[in-house]
């Protein structure tokens, strides 16, 4: 099969330059694509996997990727899908941030084991260029009047751009031209916000290169869930991709949760999963849509690709515990992952009786309903129910020190951190 076939039943082509030109080249060639990333922040975000999946699908059908990290551009601040300017971080921190993301992007593809995967920053080619010869060199191949008509300019007149970000499509543009000059990159891939920098790019090699010059440009559709909402946001935040911004076992979570209507799209975008393993999973998403195996494919899919497979096999531990209520095995680190996003309440005292334990934080909002509470079996400590109301809790009646889970109900948890 092609790849472009591939990515075709996947539905993760939005826009191409020359598509019959692109799958001509691929059929007969192994070519070299690049995509990249900026430094603005020290993790990418499950946003920023849609075009690096891509990567990974091009190299399984023999092809070179080469994954590009933004120390120059990082610098400048890309303007497509913003409506104001970014903040400009100084040269540390985007040191910093490239050191990041590049053991973050060396954990997800493994460079050793491939040697088909070649990383770049483009702050390497750019660090010695004077002004005069950005200007004579590239600024004399842009033509304002284009520049100010793409969407990630267009977009931003109203309101208003600096100089700074508007250069920052002929800084794109100077990467793929370098890639193509010196590793024979012929096809960037970018999301949909990235179609302008990415045929500024086309522009410039074909002026720098000749008109004949093979290269293309493929952009990836803009991801949304069904009900029209943005694809990696939740109420907290983005889903990070490192494991101290948003935990393996929250990771996990983001992923069994999602609708019905979205989980085949998903798998289809982030697993590496066949059309017939797919469609076997739309069949059963179809007629048993309550066993949610669809879900529980795309999360341990993602969770093992992203953290790995012990990071997985904990995340499956969190969550049958809370499914059963059964938490008494759980460690001290996996009590904190699986309870952080619940309630949380800091206990200072050595040792308390349950009742006052309970109202002094404010579990309970009376002695008269704890009591109540812990006679009919509705009060549980640690995955134990306790029955009575002189029950004394101490340190030690924890996890390893550091917490007391208690459970009012079937749902009710509040993680208790002692201090």
């Amino acid at each position: 099969m092609n790849i472009i076939d591939e990515l075709t039943w996947r539905d993760a082509i939005n826009q191409q330059t020359d598509a019959e030109g692109l799958r001509d080249y691929v059929e007969h060639n192994s070519i070299s694509l690049y995509c990249g990333v900026d430094p603005t922040g020290d993790s990418m975000h499950i946003g920023h996997l849609i075009p690096f999946m891509m990567m990974k699908r091009f190299q399984s059908f023999g092809h070179h990727p080469h994954i590009l990290i933004g120390g120059a551009t990082g610098t400048i601040g890309d303007p497509s899908g913003r409506t104001s300017e970014r903040q400009l971080q100084t040269m540390e921190q985007v040191q910093a941030n490239v050191d990041a993301l590049t053991a973050q992007m060396k954990q997800l593809f493994d460079f050793e084991a491939n040697s088909d995967l070649t990383m770049v920053n483009n702050y390497q080619w750019t660090k010695d260029l004077t002004l005069l010869d950005f200007l004579r060199d590239y600024g004399k191949n842009f033509n304002i009047n284009t520049m100010l008509a793409k969407d990630i300019v267009s977009s931003r007149l109203e309101t208003g751009i600096s100089f700074t970000e508007f250069t920052y499509q002929i800084l794109q543009s100077m990467d793929f031209l370098h890639l193509f000059r010196h590793h024979d990159v012929r096809l960037q891939i970018g999301g949909a916000d990235q179609w302008g920098n990415i045929t500024a790019g086309l522009d410039l090699i074909r002026k720098k290169e000749g008109a004949e010059a093979k290269a293309f440009g493929l952009t990836i559709p803009l991801m949304l869930k069904a009900d029209g909402t943005k694809f990696g946001k939740t109420a907290g935040g983005a889903i990070w991709l490192d494991p101290d911004k948003t935990s393996p076992f929250e990771f996990y979570q983001f992923w069994l949760n999602q609708d019905d209507r979205d989980v085949i799209k998903y798998l289809k975008f982030f697993t590496f999963l066949t059309k017939v393993e797919i469609e076997a999973l739309a069949e059963k998403v179809a007629t048993e849509p309550h066993k949610r195996e669809a879900q529980k494919t795309l999360a341990s899919e993602m969770t093992k690709f992203v953290h790995g497979q012990q990071a997985l096999d904990e995340a499956l531990k969190i969550t049958a515990a809370l499914f059963s209520g059964d938490i008494a095995s759980l460690n001290a680190h996996e009590i904190e992952a699986g309870f952080q996003n619940m309630p949380n309440v800091e206990w200072a005292e050595d040792s308390q009786v349950i009742v006052e334990f309970l109202v002094d934080l404010g579990i309970e909002p009376s002695k008269r309903q704890a009591r109540e509470d812990l006679t009919n079996g509705a009060i549980s400590l640690n995955g134990e129910k306790v029955l009575t109301t002189d029950f004394l809790i101490t340190r030690e009646t924890s996890f390893e020190g550091k917490f007391i889970i208690i459970r009012k109900g079937k749902k009710n948890y509040t993680l208790v951190r002692i201090v």
